[in-house]
């Protein structure tokens, strides 16, 4: 299954002034897949995984020496450490606090050896240790499958050229719009799991896909168990279920069917959010750049971190969503803002962490908001995920008259065009969006 970040592994791998390596990001989204994948360019895969095999935990208690440990590593799994031809990958390295620790002095002592860690809660265990020593580690985050990786699985390899090269003066040919269109429905109930993908690749069957969900859902929450001396298994429960519920709007605690205040929820929140479990989006008051600058912490909106997930906790009417109009599936349940969200943090270049953006305004008997603020060379541009006629945008034509911007993009079903200073962009090409930023 093809993953666009393994491309990045590969120029990490040639890269001659290369670091450690660290490959971030949640349970399940294709970590492991991926580096085994770099691992067949390599002669020899030395793969420790932390949480499988503990009796290695031993071997990093001493010295972190990096000349002694592959010397036990190559003893222990029989596999030969030899710099430029071994990748030595270190799993679940969240598991073993001591072997991240041992990251740094790989970069300081073996820099030829290629070295990469990749655990699904790794941000928690980073706050844990000391010291990685600054500038010795790279990062990459890695997510679920975007909408373009999702067509490569599914076989339509000739269609993210076809989006790719398409703009307002060159729409999508009609047959392809529509084929595209249809794919969209598709990923908003199968989602980017790559569990998921290859359910559906390999039986077509959404019954099957939906119970290859259901699991992981259930291993989501099991998995809360190990995040219980920060946070009670029962709060990151509520408020993993609440994020669903209150997409598209203001997250607030109160809304969080939970016995518990607001601190207890918030840190439960932010223990999701550092599993990448869930993504916030943050409001701006986005009157210059870095949009961050305007940044108010205090109002947010959240996405759950996979759009398949997401309708199953939903639990959405699949066989209305699959017959229902253009209009009404863009209008449904915050998908499509959740969807449009999710390829701007998936298309985002993958060694920065993604920071997403929103604004709006609430004051008495008046309420003005823009889905998402996006950055594009120098310019600010708002965009909003709309369904109805080309008229109702009054947030965005008010957003962008007040900071005097001669931009706005329009996310819908429909095919691209433009009209006035607004540009209509497809549902299936918002992942564009991330990569024209910076």
């Amino acid at each position: 299954m093809w993953r666009r970040i393994e491309e990045k592994l590969i120029s990490w791998k040639r890269d001659r002034a290369r670091k450690a390596l660290l490959l971030r990001g949640a349970r399940q989204v294709g970590k492991t897949w991926s580096i085994r994948e770099l691992g067949r360019t390599f002669p020899h895969l030395l793969e420790v995984n932390f949480e499988e095999n503990r009796d290695v935990h031993a071997f990093f208690k001493g010295s972190l020496s990096p000349g002694p440990l592959c010397e036990k590593l190559s003893a222990f799994y029989s596999i030969p450490v030899v710099p430029g031809r071994t990748l030595v990958f270190f799993d679940e390295i969240q598991a073993c606090p001591d072997a991240l620790s041992s990251l740094r002095f790989f970069h300081e002592k073996m820099p030829d050896l290629h070295v990469v860690g990749a655990g699904s809660l790794l941000e928690l265990a980073l706050e844990e240790v000391p010291s990685l020593g600054v500038g010795r580690l790279s990062s990459l985050f890695m997510y679920p499958l975007t909408f373009d990786e999702f067509l490569v699985a599914v076989g339509q390899n000739a269609l993210p050229g076809i989006v790719e090269n398409a703009d307002p003066a060159h729409p999508v040919d009609e047959p392809f719009h529509r084929r595209l269109v249809d794919l969209v429905r598709t990923y908003f109930v199968v989602g980017g799991m790559p569990a998921v993908v290859r359910t559906y690749t390999e039986k077509r069957d959404l019954p099957a896909c939906f119970k290859t969900l259901d699991d992981l859902v259930i291993g989501i929450e099991d998995d809360f168990a190990k995040y219980r001396k920060r946070s009670p298994v029962a709060r990151l429960a509520e408020v993993f279920r609440s994020v669903t519920f209150q997409t598209g709007g203001k997250f607030k605690y109160s809304n969080v069917d939970s016995p518990a205040g607001g601190q207890p929820l918030k840190e439960a929140l932010d223990l999701l959010v550092k599993a990448g479990l869930a993504h916030r989006v943050v409001h701006t008051d986005a009157r210059g750049l870095p949009l961050g600058a305007q940044a108010d912490e205090r109002k947010f909106k959240v996405l759950l971190f996979d759009i398949g997930v997401h309708q199953r906790l939903m639990g959405l009417d699949i066989p209305g969503h699959l017959t229902a109009g253009e209009v009404e599936l863009v209008n449904r349940g915050g998908l499509a803002e959740a969807f449009t969200g999710l390829e701007l943090i998936g298309n985002h270049p993958s060694h920065v962490k993604p920071a997403v953006y929103y604004w709006h305004r609430e004051t008495r008997g008046a309420h003005a908001e823009v889905d998402y603020v996006i950055r594009q060379g120098t310019a600010i541009v708002p965009v909003e995920v709309k369904a109805g006629t080309r008229g109702q945008m009054q947030s965005m034509r008010l957003f962008m008259e007040e900071r005097g911007l001669e931009k706005g993009i329009r996310v819908s079903m429909e095919n691209f065009s433009k009209y006035d200073r607004i540009e209509t962009v497809p549902l299936y090409a918002a992942g564009r969006l991330a990569q024209t930023g910076a």
